[in-house]
């Protein structure tokens, strides 16, 4: 029998181990479903998952129910998002249809354990959350477009801003007990903000005290640890410290590690931790962190609460960016064999970036708007000033040039695009108080940030759509003929809802200056 959708536990063994045969026949990277999940694997090596969340995939080989949920602005109807095979992919076909037209975020992140330990908007905390009554915002349905198993999946795109949590869990480690966990994250995207976690933290949303949480940190913060080079860093979010080993600030074996898919594992027991990684599309892990609590007063026992966090620290600090695509965490401290045949799974899924929608890097483009009052209006630019522009073959050699661009890599992660001016170098569409100008670079990081947008899918079917890199709820859209990044339904007046799907949609048209 079942229980949850989990197989039960004698036929475990067998499971696990066709599992791992399996992914050394066929190698990391391919498209075969496994026979088997990590969490099956887990529960063999005696440490079960007690929360399982991912929303590309099955984490155990029997479970066929859905693996999160989303939630369409124009209606707020949701749908749940669920596998085109029990113990396989996930089917988003159906979240492409529910969503065209419109804006869709991530609501629910269901727990595959059968213990309920879903994941959804996080409350307000000791930091209050961005939006209204404090609470965090919640991820974009269709900004962290990827492959899995040659399936179409999205991650979990992470701003600032964004969190998730459940305060109310059954089963998560609490004190000094034992637990793993381990998260897939894109290892590009990432920035110095506090804190992007994943794991167990406080149940009143507050910081409560040296050890009251046990989570993974990725990102390249130096203000509490940190290892080798530059980061990004694997680290221990354990409250009041983000640690690299034993020592509070620098650990020279933590290496910095940047695999566009990375594995990232934490796990503690009393007076013991670890920090292991690796690419999660081939490969094997490392240890960079084996030892004892750290050797500051706090840690040692530990106090930990048994909430789960998402994207956040554990008082609901909301600075944090990065994207999640899978993870779990154990009733138990997980052998290294036991994570070992899990990462042998994970490379075995088949992660793979997807092909970008839009212009390739160094195309010259002009954008055009699509709705019906507009279509030949063109993003266009005089001096720093940022509109749309009727721009025509009579049009003098300079409104042409100015309707012009060159699509880059993205300034702050390269799978987005940054738009360079045409007829002035260095200078590039970027947002500043939520409108759009044209600015030379500084060479800052707000500067990259602000001047990095990720292509969707038209919203109105036709071209591209442009979403902030640093704003993910917001995409570029034009109104009263300027141009901003807006928010569907939010509170200015360029964010209401009336043509948001033709405003926020663009053309990629054919240079007006070659």
């Amino acid at each position: 029998m079942t229980l949850f959708g989990r197989p039960r536990p004698a036929v475990l063994a067998l499971t696990a181990a066709a599992a791992l045969l399996a992914s050394l026949l066929t190698g990391g990277g391919t498209s075969q479903a496994a026979t088997t999940g990590p969490c099956d694997i887990y529960a063999t090596g005696g440490t079960p998952c007690v929360a399982a969340h991912s929303t590309t995939r099955a984490l155990y080989g029997a479970y066929n129910g859905s693996l999160y949920q989303v939630r369409r602005s124009s209606d707020n109807a949701t749908l749940n998002i669920g596998l085109l095979s029990a113990g396989g992919y996930v089917n988003s076909a159906p979240q492409d249809s529910f969503c065209a037209g419109t804006y869709c975020v991530i609501s629910v992140i269901y727990d595959q354990s059968g213990r309920g330990n879903h994941l959804t908007q996080a409350p307000p905390g000791g930091f209050s959350g961005p939006a209204a009554g404090g609470y965090d915002n919640l991820a974009p349905a269709t900004m962290a477009p990827i492959m899995v198993g040659g399936h179409k999946a999205y991650g979990v795109f992470v701003s600032p801003g964004t969190g998730y949590r459940n305060n109310a869990t059954n089963g998560i480690a609490k004190a000094d007990q034992p637990e793993g966990m381990y998260a897939i994250f894109d290892g590009t995207h990432y920035n110095a903000g506090c804190c992007f976690d994943y794991g167990n933290a406080e149940t009143n949303s507050r910081d409560n005290g040296n050890g009251t949480m046990e989570a993974i940190y990725f990102g390249n913060i130096k203000a509490w640890g940190y290892g080798t080079g530059n980061g990004p860093w694997i680290m221990a979010d354990l409250e009041n410290g983000l640690f690299s080993g034993v020592n509070a600030g620098y650990n020279s074996n933590d290496p910095s590690i940047s695999h566009r898919f990375l594995t990232a594992i934490v796990k503690g027991e009393p007076n013991h931790w670890s920090i292991r990684g690796g690419n999660a599309q081939s490969g094997s892990l490392s240890t960079f962190y084996n030892g004892v609590r750290p050797n500051v007063s706090g840690y040692n026992p530990m106090k930990k609460e048994g909430a789960i966090i998402l994207g956040i620290g554990g008082d609901n600090s909301v600075s944090a960016a990065g994207t999640f695509y899978e993870g779990v965490m154990t009733s138990g401290y997980p052998s290294d064999a036991t994570e070992n045949s899990v990462q042998a799974n994970i490379t075995a899924a088949g992660y793979a970036t997807a092909a970008r929608v839009g212009p390739a890097n160094g195309a010259v483009v002009s954008l055009r708007a699509t709705t019906a009052c507009c279509t030949t209006r063109y993003i266009s630019h005089s001096g720093a000033t940022t509109l749309t522009s009727v721009v025509t073959s009579s049009s003098s050699a300079t409104d042409k040039a100015n309707a012009t661009w060159i699509v880059r890599a993205g300034l702050a992660n390269s799978a987005c695009v940054s738009f360079e001016s045409r007829n002035t170098a260095g200078s590039y569409l970027r947002h500043q108080n939520y409108q759009l100008y044209t600015h030379a670079n500084d060479g800052s990081l707000l500067f990259a940030n602000d001047a990095t947008f990720c292509p969707t899918a038209g919203v109105n079917g036709q071209g591209i759509s442009l979403q902030s890199y640093n704003f993910s709820n917001r995409d570029i859209r034009h109104y009263n003929n300027s141009v901003y990044i807006a928010s569907y339904g939010g509170s200015n007046t360029f964010d209401a809802t009336g043509l948001w799907g033709d405003d926020s949609s663009w053309v990629v048209a054919s240079p007006w200056t070659p």
